[in-house]
């Protein structure tokens, strides 16, 4: 059986719904779910970069990865 979606229209001829088939809702969902991640990565990466920016600007010190990745949580 072919995935087919369904428009709803109103009573102008106008698409006001889409009906999916449950398949093609996951793969759309978990297709949505992957793009939102890679964008909240991209995102934060632009903010440290920034902030690289504005510590340069300042002439403040920046802190090693060694350091960053020994620092106690306490």
């Amino acid at each position: 059986m072919k995935n087919v979606m369904q428009y709803i229209v109103d009573h102008k001829g106008v698409k006001t719904s889409v009906i999916v088939p449950f398949n093609e809702w996951e793969k759309i969902n978990a297709d949505y779910k992957k793009l939102q991640n890679k964008l909240d990565v991209l995102l934060a990466i632009k903010d440290g970069l920034g902030e690289i920016k504005d510590a340069k600007k300042k002439y403040e010190e920046f802190q090693t990865l060694s350091d960053f990745l020994n620092e106690s949580d306490s």
